[in-house]
């Protein structure tokens, strides 16, 4: 499992839980920020198409702003795994260690470098993440999410200065 956006200023923390077909591997199942998002997009087919489940948790802005960020991501990734859809044995997550898991759980640094299920995960979590802030693109142009995806980028933080913060910013992560 991993998850993606804990430092984007606006929209949801996502994590995404993957166990891969047996037997499967790719020379470019690696860490998502590694690869281009066309590389990524294509990845994200061909993952889906070699998992035995995958599924996603999102916690809103509203609710990072409550519980922070690391609670938000936590709270996630138990989504992400109670969704799966088929039994798993163990928990591998990237630099997490989550509670109330009843099964073995590890929590490596830089797991998705290791790990191709996590490596699968980060890819299939910022595609779906990715998608989304695209689509609310749509509905705040000024703040260049089709690109930034509600990174601190400098036409993101401009559009914050002179147009204020969206409902789906992270009021939190502006002060």
């Amino acid at each position: 499992m991993d998850e993606v956006g804990r430092g984007c200023l606006a929209g949801p923390v996502v994590a995404c839980a993957v166990i891969l077909k047996e037997g499967f591997s790719h020379e470019r199942l690696i860490d998502s920020k590694k690869l281009t998002e066309k590389r990524r997009e294509s990845m994200a087919r061909l993952i889906m198409e070699n998992s035995a489940a995958y599924a996603y948790g999102s916690v809103c802005s509203g609710l990072i702003d409550q519980v922070n960020i690391l609670r938000a991501t936590k709270q996630a990734m138990h989504k992400a795994l109670s969704r799966l859809a088929i039994p798993f044995d163990r928990v591998i997550i990237d630099a997490v260690k989550l509670r109330n898991i009843d099964v073995p759980m590890e929590h490596p640094f830089k797991a998705e470098d290791s790990h191709p299920c996590v490596a699968a995960a980060s890819i299939l979590a910022k595609v779906y993440r990715d998608r989304l802030m695209k689509r609310m693109h749509i509905h705040y142009p000024e703040y260049g999410w089709y690109s930034n995806k509600g990174y601190g980028a400098k036409i993101h933080m401009e559009a914050i200065a002179k147009y204020g913060p969206t409902p789906l910013h992270r009021m939190s992560f502006l002060k």
